[in-house]
């Protein structure tokens, strides 16, 4: 991001005293608030005319000291690697120990946690750009407002590290994302100064929104803060939500930090991406003006007081204001009902401390949207260099900010999905790409380098996306729409009602399907075979490995008369043998495979659990116990023939999915009652995850906590045997 932008400089936002204007409606003056200049920009805040706009130039990662004889000291970041020296933040535990700060206590304080921010991610990992962005805001909101009562909600919630350790959680940073550790997300378990859950977009609008309006029904006094990227402004929910509060007019203040980043990593191979969609490019148009507010609040007002008679007189009064606004482009969030002030400089505290305070003295605001420019990684210059590579970081090395990645000898599933897809749409053009925001995430940011024409970036919009590869099938092309499993539950309707109702032939890439590690619940892919296979024309598909993941993309653009999903989890292959060119062979649909053939027991395994089927069947063959391995491949359509001959040759059957309750083993179960075969001596047991969100942690100790590891999976089959055969030992495996 270019480090000068749009600023305005603020002194007296809501006067007391009113002048009038040339249209009769009085007019706020605003004095200039100091000398210190933006260069080659100018903004406006309410009424500040052309000839008020300073200059200003930007100050980039500077910090100061508290005065000493009189001189600022300038401070130096420290990213040494070393602990660093943070004297303010040491004295804060809660945010009422910030009340008292002044504006150069909270320019330290924010460069301390700058440096904080940077040695604990250095050694934990995590979300680091984003949450260097919003220092300034974080501290702003937190000396301005009285968290918890006050209400502060952190779209996505990635970017609220800096609110984490301003809230009592400083000294178990060092646990984030961790096995019972802090969350990388806010979480109202984890602590009363996170207002509402979050880790996916476009939310806090909502929340804050129905926050708001409870609030008034049950006759409090505080104030609720939605904070909101500009990355999150591309999705459908953010403009509903704001649709709805300008109508129901309540207090709400709304923070835009744009900072010119869509807030998830979605990049290019050759670098970051700007947000997608002319909405985001409509941003940066946006300037306000203190006689369309007015003449805005004014049709509003009359409208209140004389109902439908006042319709004519207010839609004169709207024209007018588009008229002095500088067109209807400059006026979007005005004509919602919602006052806009901006563009703030997001790393100004005096300036954000001003209009904040301002803004929480105005009595009966309404909904009211501060733009607050900012740029992502700021204060760190490996993030301000690569925002999008320092979105989400393993541990690094803080003096270069390179990242300690340890080579692996396979690669991700992400990316044999990606390769696999280019070779399918080498030798068939119309084959594209569709993600939602996520090119990085899902590996389409290759196929883009290589069919710029062919793959679409719709922006956080997952039910767009859905029902716009809906629109490319209905035209004849083979869409695979990419999305992250737990991504695609926000646009399950559209899955239903407008693809496979019609039987459009979308394919559907679920990517992290599964657990998801330190992401925690609200990434876990655990429900897409559940939603999806209930579906009448769906084919449902998961690969057990690398090769088989290969093999699918194959089928799937190889089926032309329905919708088909295959999922696939987060991490890398297992080093099985790649087809040639990374081309895959179209699979027999609703076929499975028997990988190891035994005589005691039957091992069902959907996805890539197999791996852990074949290792549970190492360990019972060291106790003398002989199982067969089968691969499903297919949850819908079923593979009758093979369950059938597993449950009639073997005593018992196991199912094992990493997937919840309604899964690929409900599936098996009906098909196993239906048929007969539970009604004689078969014993059947299926292992899925458990009824409960798991926490985050590492993937191997959530494959634990599930009960879904090769130990448990033998375990099973163990206690099974032994109430069967009495000459089956006991073990502590």
């Amino acid at each position: 991001m270019a480090s000068s932008f749009p600023k305005a400089s603020f002194s007296s936002l809501l006067h007391s005293h009113h002048a009038s204007s040339k249209t009769g409606f009085p007019t706020i003056s605003f004095p200039s608030c100091s000398d210190r200049k933006l260069k080659n920009v100018r903004a406006s805040l309410d009424n500040i005319s052309t000839s008020d706009v300073k200059e200003f130039r930007v100050k980039k990662t500077q910090h100061f000291a508290p005065e000493q004889n009189g001189q600022i000291i300038k401070r130096i970041l420290d990213f040494s690697g070393r602990k660093p020296s943070t004297p303010i933040l040491d004295t804060i535990n809660y945010p009422f120990h910030m009340k008292n700060l002044s504006i150069q206590e909270l320019e330290m304080l924010a460069a301390e946690l700058r440096e904080e921010i940077v040695y604990t991610v250095s050694k934990t990992g995590g979300h680091l750009s984003s949450s260097l962005g919003v220092t300034e805001l974080t501290v702003a909101l937190h000396h301005v407002f009285n968290c918890p009562e006050d209400k502060i909600i952190w779209d996505v919630g990635h970017q609220a590290y800096m609110h984490k350790i301003l809230t009592g959680r400083r000294s178990r940073m060092h646990t984030i994302r961790q096995t019972c550790g802090l969350a990388g997300f806010p979480r109202r378990e984890e602590s009363v100064h996170d207002a509402f859950g979050v880790g996916h977009s476009s939310t806090s609008i909502s929340a804050g929104l129905g926050m708001a309006v409870g609030r008034d029904l049950l006759e409090k006094n505080n104030h609720v803060i939605s904070v909101i990227g500009d990355g999150a402004m591309t999705a459908g929910m953010a403009y509903e939500a704001l649709n709805n509060a300008g109508f129901l007019d309540t207090n709400l203040i709304i923070i835009l930090n744009d900072n010119q980043q869509v807030s998830l990593p979605t990049a290019t191979v050759d670098g970051p991406a700007p947000p997608t969609g002319a909405l985001s490019r409509a941003l940066r148009l946006l300037h306000s003006n203190t006689e369309f507010r007015q003449l805005c609040q004014a049709a509003k007002d009359k409208m209140k007081q004389f109902g439908r008679q006042a319709g004519e007189t207010a839609a004169k009064i709207n024209g007018l204001s588009r008229e002095i606004g500088g067109g209807s482009g400059a006026c979007f969030f005005e004509e919602l009902g919602i006052s806009y002030i901006g563009p703030v400089d997001g790393h100004n505290l005096e300036d954000l401390v001003y209009v904040l305070k301002q803004v929480q003295a105005m009595p009966a605001a309404g909904p009211t949207l501060i733009h607050v420019i900012t740029e992502k990684g700021k204060g760190y210059a490996p993030a301000e260099s690569a925002p999008d590579k320092m979105h989400g970081v393993v541990k690094f090395d803080p003096v270069s900010g390179k990242q300690l990645k340890s080579k692996p000898k396979t690669l991700s599933y992400t990316q044999y999905f990606a390769e696999s897809l280019i070779a399918e749409a080498e030798r068939d053009d119309k084959i594209v790409g569709i993600h939602a925001a996520m090119g990085g995430g899902t590996g389409l940011n290759l196929f883009h380098k290589r069919f710029p024409d062919r793959c679409f970036d719709v922006g956080i919009a997952e039910q767009h996306a859905v029902t716009f590869a809906a629109g490319l099938a209905a035209e004849g092309l083979k869409p695979f729409c990419a999305i992250y499993s737990s991504f695609l539950q926000r646009g399950f309707d559209q899955v239903v009602h407008d693809v496979d109702l019609q039987k459009l032939p979308v394919k559907f890439a679920m990517d992290r399907a599964g657990l998801v590690g330190a992401d925690g619940p609200t990434h876990c892919g655990a429900f897409d075979t559940t939603f999806m296979a209930c579906l009448p024309n769906m084919v449902v598909m998961a690969p057990s490995d690398e090769t088989e993941l290969m093999h699918m993309v194959a089928t799937a653009a190889a089926i032309n008369d329905r919708p088909c999903c295959f999922r696939y989890p987060r991490g890398n292959g297992f080093g099985s043998v790649i087809p040639p060119k990374n081309k895959g062979t179209p699979l027999e649909v609703g076929k499975g495979r028997i990988l190891r053939k035994g005589s005691d027991v039957a091992i069902l395994g959907y996805g890539t659990i197999v791996k852990s089927c074949l290792e549970a069947a190492e360990l019972l063959k060291m106790l003398g116990i002989s199982a067969t391995v089968a691969d499903a491949r297919f949850c819908k359509p079923l593979d009758g023939e093979l369950i059938r001959q597993l449950a009639q040759e073997h005593e018992i059957l196991i199912t094992v999915e990493e997937g919840s309750i309604g899964g690929f083993s409900s599936h098996v179960s009906n098909f196993l009652a239906l048929n007969g075969l539970l009604d004689g001596k078969l014993k059947w047991r299926p292992m899925m995850l458990p009824d409960r969100y798991i926490e985050h942690g590492s993937q191997a100790d959530q494959i634990e906590e599930a009960g879904l590891s090769s130990k448990h999976i033998a375990g099973t089959v163990f206690s099974l045997l032994a109430g069967v055969r009495r000459d089956v030992p006991l073990y502590n495996l």
